[in-house]
């Protein structure tokens, strides 16, 4: 599908305008060139400069990027992203769009008046950052491109894990004896409250203390990566992210534990991102703001081996939308509004009461504020605070605890001086007895939980009415977080999703999706909601993962719940946040990472693509062919086949979590036997082989899994036996696990275990990689949080995916997506929130962004923009 590569220059505009008969002019220069080039890769001669590309042609995306690539090899030629093709699709409308722009360079996104200017840093830091135009990247300096302290780093980071972990688990057991020594259940109870009360104390003042104590005030400075300043950087914050209180978000009380790690944040500020900010002395938030969920506003960036600190200052009554992403040296003023799916770049300003929307974000005339304010005053919120405090220490802690007291005291495998009994490891029927044991303790606790999933958010939900508005902190806010918290749960929809199971879940929790046209494949293994019985998905439509429903809208006092209707025959591509006021009706393609639009006409039979999105054609004829002619009969011949597959792939899943749960409880059974004769040296210990053997038996398990399925590049219809293995591939091992290396030198080492080819001394703050062996990442990169390399693609019936490669010292930004087939020249940047389009090629040291990606160094009155 790459198209044949064209080496030789294209002949001068002379020559070519003489074959056409066509008058010598800089518009047919470009028209001749281009479609001799796009001839080459279609594989179609010859190319009318008036055929459409993807209705005429057959071409689709990934064909028209190596068009795109093919274009920018040569000099003469105006360069040409997607957005110019999707827009432009004929040769002759592109040519007459592009050939005009002007060679010359200059900064491509709206900036700030001024810039923060950088403090001092102390000897362990490089210089402080300038002031930089918006969205650069430059060089860092000399001091900072040293040979990193990678091993010393790596050391003390995981002593640190090691101890934290252990001094948890210690306190844990120590509270357990201490609760077990009571005299009736309520001496219990009340030692469980108190033993409760004081581990939630510590947990929530510690990382407070601790941020103060190693670095005391955050400033704009920029920090080695694996030096000892960022040491204390990666402390402080896996601390302030692991924080309990992090749980609470759009609470009162998550707006407080951010006042005492530093943050100016103002009265009525109400924030539901649970991407808690690091560098938080830099952050401001005028009062009556509200922040969204899943934010990104962390303060800080990585960025070629430097962690760069830098402010984000909201103003007054700003709203910030759904899965937006603010970098550092950003700002909204009084009033302003940022829309979902968007972000802000270095050096964007958005003006006192204007509205931004897109990636980068432009000035629109949309309202992102859907819902009125309530009655909602500061009395309200603290007795709102109070409570939830109040509900943890007096009746989750408590029931934590019993139920542990439940475990330890009845179980054999915990049989223990922990809990009096004989000693049973060395007999043959302790094993049996804990195998049984933990059966029935992780198939019952999976009963138990579709039980309450399936029940108690329905009856819950009764209470809220669509389209009322309420008020903040009360009761129906409590009903709607208690609604929202039961039904997503992630283990089931991993479980369930990625086959024919996913759409009986779905409706059993409240979901509308009658009738369903089963396809086994109508829903990924990554979906979420606000309120499920207020969920319709169209039949006939197909999500991948990463959908977010926000049936719920937020003030800073008041909410609503709506009903959100996903129309018929639609697709939907990965990581898509679908707001309560979405425009699309039936028979829509949205592509990843879409911004889908809530004004104007409803969209129908047309794709969207992009941040602010555009219109794109719905499906081509490749993409037709490849997912078969049949359609409907082959879905219902092939279909029984693939259902026995996928019940034989959640067999699998759930095998392999089951052992992992038996033998990690049996290794804290031996722990806690040796408790008596080594004190808390055992709970050291059994804490390092806990982990030692989950990261082991996981790497393991996806080792195995890709020997008999090992991912590579394919193109087939998701009923080919081909596809049905990379499901497999992609549920049962877990990558959540490497998450916990988030920012040390053993994550690049997971990735080289687990297939990556991965060069040395990458940091890796958070990247996600779905098919990991067919990824290649160079030296020294450097990959921020929640970016993903994904391989794969699939657009209703037809599955494709290809391998991707990221060159030596590049640079992939915060919430950014790289697609498959795509390579990435070194020292290339990918800005924070792009989505990196398949078969794209970024050549070295460019600096690329927005949604769809592409060279972020056009002049301001290109029409390109």
């Amino acid at each position: 599908m790459t198209g044949k590569q064209v080496s030789e220059v294209p002949p001068p505009a002379e020559e070519l305008s003489a074959e056409a008969g066509r008058p010598t002019t800089p518009t047919a220069h470009v028209e001749e060139s281009f479609a001799r080039l796009l001839a080459d890769v279609t594989h179609v001669h010859p190319v009318s400069v008036d055929a459409d590309f993807f209705a005429d042609l057959g071409a689709d995306s990934l064909v028209m990027a190596h068009f795109c690539a093919l274009v920018r090899k040569h000099a003469e030629l105006p360069p040409v992203s997607m957005k110019d093709v999707y827009r432009h699709p004929t040769i002759s409308s592109l040519a007459t769009a592009v050939a005009p722009a002007a060679p010359a360079k200059s900064d491509a996104l709206p900036t700030a008046s001024d810039a923060d200017a950088a403090d001092t840093p102390d000897a362990a830091t490089a210089p402080a950052a300038p002031a930089t135009a918006p969205g650069s990247f430059e060089p860092p300096p000399p001091t900072a491109r040293g040979k990193p302290l990678f091993h010393l780093c790596g050391a003390l980071q995981l002593i640190a894990f090691l101890a934290y972990s252990s001094l948890l688990t210690y306190g844990a057991a120590r509270g357990y004896i201490w609760i077990a020594a009571g005299e009736g259940v309520v001496s219990e109870y009340l030692r469980g409250v108190a033993a409760g009360a004081a581990v939630f104390l510590f947990l929530c003042a510690f990382p407070v203390l601790v941020k103060w104590t190693l670095v005391g005030r955050w400033k704009p400075v920029r920090l080695r990566v694996w030096s000892l300043a960022y040491f204390r950087f990666w402390i402080v914050r896996t601390l302030v992210r692991s924080n309990p209180l992090v749980l609470f978000v759009g609470s009162p009380l998550y707006v407080l534990y951010l006042r005492a790690l530093g943050a100016r944040i103002g009265r009525g500020v109400t924030i539901f991102t649970r991407i808690a900010p690091v560098c938080t002395d830099l952050l401001s938030i005028g009062a009556g703001s509200v922040v969204r969920k899943d934010v990104h506003f962390s303060c800080y960036r990585a960025y070629d081996g430097l962690i760069e600190t830098g402010p984000v200052t909201l103003g007054r009554d700003t709203v910030v939308g759904e899965a937006s992403v603010l970098d550092i040296g950003t700002s909204l003023g009084d009033r302003a509004q940022l829309g979902h799916a968007s972000s802000l770049h270095t050096g964007q300003a958005v003006p006192p009461g204007e509205r931004w929307h897109g990636s980068p974000a432009v000035p629109t005339d949309t309202d992102f504020l859907a819902v009125g304010p309530a009655r909602c005053g500061s009395v309200r919120r603290a007795l709102h605070g109070l409570l939830q405090l109040l509900t943890a220490l007096l009746f989750y802690l408590p029931a934590v605890a019993g139920g542990a007291w439940l475990v330890v005291d009845n179980l054999p495998q915990f049989t223990s001086p922990l809990a009096p009994g004989p000693t049973a490891l060395a007999t043959w029927q302790f094993y049996v007895e804990a195998l049984v044991a933990s059966v029935l303790l992780f198939f019952g606790g999976l009963a138990l939980a579709l039980l309450m999933v399936t029940t108690v958010p329905r009856l819950l939900s009764r209470a809220l009415t669509p389209d009322r508005v309420y008020p903040l902190y009360g009761i129906h806010y409590g009903l709607y977080r208690v609604v929202t918290l039961l039904s997503n749960r992630r283990f089931l929809t991993r479980l369930f999703g990625d086959s024919s199971a996913i759409v009986h879940y779905l409706g059993r929790i409240g979901y509308d999706l009658s009738p369903v046209q089963q396809t086994g494949s109508n829903f990924g293994t990554e979906v979420r909601h606000e309120t499920p019985h207020l969920a319709t998905v169209g039949t006939g439509t197909m999500v991948a993962d990463g959908l977010s429903i926000n049936n719920a809208d937020f003030s800073n006092t008041s909410f609503r719940v709506s009903r959100v209707s996903i129309g018929a025959h639609n697709f939907l591509g990965n990581r898509i946040a679908y707001p309560s006021r979405g425009r699309t009706g039936d028979n829509c393609l949205l592509a990843t990472k879409v911004m889908v639009p809530i004004d104007g006409e409803v969209r129908e039979g047309v794709g969207l693509l992009g941040s602010p999105s555009f219109e794109i054609p719905r499906s081509v004829r490749r993409d037709g062919a490849l997912a078969g002619p049949e359609g409907a009969d082959t879905a219902r011949r092939l279909l029984p086949a693939k259902n026995r597959h996928n019940g034989g792939t959640m067999s699998h899943y759930l095998a392999v979590r089951w052992f992992q749960f038996f033998v990690v409880s049996l290794i804290y059974a031996v722990g806690a036997e040796a408790y008596d004769k080594l004190g808390g040296g055992a709970v050291v210990l059994a804490n390092l082989a806990a982990v030692l053997f989950s990261v082991v038996y996981l790497v393991l398990t996806e080792r195995a899994v890709a020997a008999r399925n090992r991912p590579g590049p394919l193109y087939c219809s998701i009923y080919d036996r081909r596809f049905w293995q990379r499901e497999r591939y992609w549920k049962v091992p877990s990558e959540s696990f490497v998450r916990l290396f988030n920012g040390t030198p053993f994550k690049p080492l997971l990735w080289r275990m687990l297939g990556v080819r991965i060069g040395r001394r990458v940091f890796d703050d958070g990247c996600a990689m779905p098919e990991r062996p067919m990824v290649t990442i160079g030296d020294e990169c450097t990959l921020n949080a929640a970016c993903v390399v994904q391989c794969h693609s699939q657009e209703d019936g037809a599955f494709k995916s290809d391998r991707s490669v990221i060159g030596s010292r590049c640079t992939l930004g915060i919430n950014a997506l790289v697609h498959y087939g795509v390579t990435v020249g070194d020292g290339a940047v990918l800005a924070p929130d792009s989505f990196l389009m398949k078969g794209e090629s970024v050549p070295p040291g460019e600096v690329w962004g927005g949604n769809p990606a592409r060279n972020l160094d056009l002049p301001d009155t290109d029409p390109r923009r």
